[in-house]
């Protein structure tokens, strides 16, 4: 029969008027009274179901589609959300295969989470992205929204954590209420701020109590929202922490093949055809992405004001050389 996790989430999703959400939990506890035995019940339960769906789907054209709505931050929400909408997407970011296909199932799972839900199973939603800076962590956040169609709501973790005893706690308490309440894509990011381990020489009390607050608030999470935790310092993390996230995606400086893909890109509006790219991308190894794409910027904007489209080799592997002075 249902639990209790599930008798709430059809109050909620009915509340909100989700008929989408409340038709897949009614068919997860379908589900679940199959397994234990009640065969006549889960049978009944979803033809009853597909009715529903049924006579909604023949009324939706006089109604017609449901508007969409912008979601923006109010009141004390504000203070602890950006929201923005971007257009990016997953074939904009160079990733290494292995990489591509993970965020790609991701995006399969979110796609056909009602299907999986039917059948008992909830789709991968919260993410932990490890890694060096300008590697792609934050661009992932955005591909993720823009495939789904979704608000990126960007947690302000300076107007979050606060000096107060408590306070934090009940900050991060409207946080996820609001991830309950509005379907998005939500990125902690700098996590370690927040998710640094328990025990540790510099832990004080108030932050003990917000990571413990933090993971209850994540295993009790069960929205339709994704949840993406972003870090440079994975070895701060508490061991805790991972098992609450559905995956990790690990990201790296890159290769010379992914440097190449990003140059490439980040300079296709312009004339390359005199680039030497073996050599150039030596010139970018230890350099992320972001800093590669900076680089490109620079010597494009160079040769723009040279009055010429035409990127020399040598204004690029001096820009990727000052990249590199910066990075030291």
């Amino acid at each position: 029969m249902a639990t209790a996790d599930q008798v709430k989430a059809l109050i909620r999703s009915h509340a909100d008027g989700d008929d989408t959400r409340f038709y897949a939990v009614a068919m997860q506890v379908a589900a679940q009274a199959a397994r234990s035995g009640h065969g006549k019940f889960a049978q009944e339960l979803r033809e009853l179901v597909d009715q529903v769906k049924a006579r909604a789907k023949a009324t939706e054209p006089a109604r017609g589609p449901k508007p969409v709505p912008l979601a923006q931050p109010r009141g004390e929400l504000a203070g602890l959300l950006t929201v923005g909408y971007p257009k990016t997407r997953v074939a904009d970011m160079a990733l290494p295969e292995v990489l591509g296909a993970r965020l790609e199932r991701v995006l399969t799972e979110q796609r056909e989470r009602d299907r999986l839900r039917e059948h008992g199973f909830s789709p991968m939603r919260k993410l932990l992205l490890v890694g060096p800076p300008g590697t792609g962590k934050t661009m992932t956040a955005a591909a993720l929204a823009g495939e789904l169609g979704l608000p990126l709501f960007s947690i302000q973790l300076d107007g979050l954590i606060t000096k107060y005893m408590g306070e934090t706690a009940a900050k991060l308490r409207l946080v996820f209420d609001a991830i309950q309440s509005t379907r998005g894509v939500y990125l902690f990011d700098e996590f370690d701020a927040l998710g640094g381990e328990r025990g540790s020489k510099n832990d004080v009390g108030e932050i003990r109590r917000v990571l413990n607050s933090f993971l209850q608030f994540l295993e009790q999470d069960d929205s339709d929202s994704i949840v993406l935790g972003a870090t440079n310092h994975v070895g701060l993390l508490d061991r805790a922490l991972f098992r609450r996230f559905d995956a990790v995606l690990e990201y790296s400086l890159p290769t010379e093949d992914i440097a190449t893909r990003v140059m490439r890109a980040r300079l296709a509006l312009l004339d390359t055809s005199n680039i030497e790219w073996n050599a150039v991308a030596k010139a970018a190894e230890g350099l992320s992405h972001a800093e590669i794409a900076m680089a490109c910027e620079q010597a494009a904007k160079n040769a723009i004001l040279d009055h010429t489209t035409a990127v020399r080799d040598s204004e690029l592997v001096a820009a990727l050389a000052e990249r590199r002075s910066t990075h030291a």
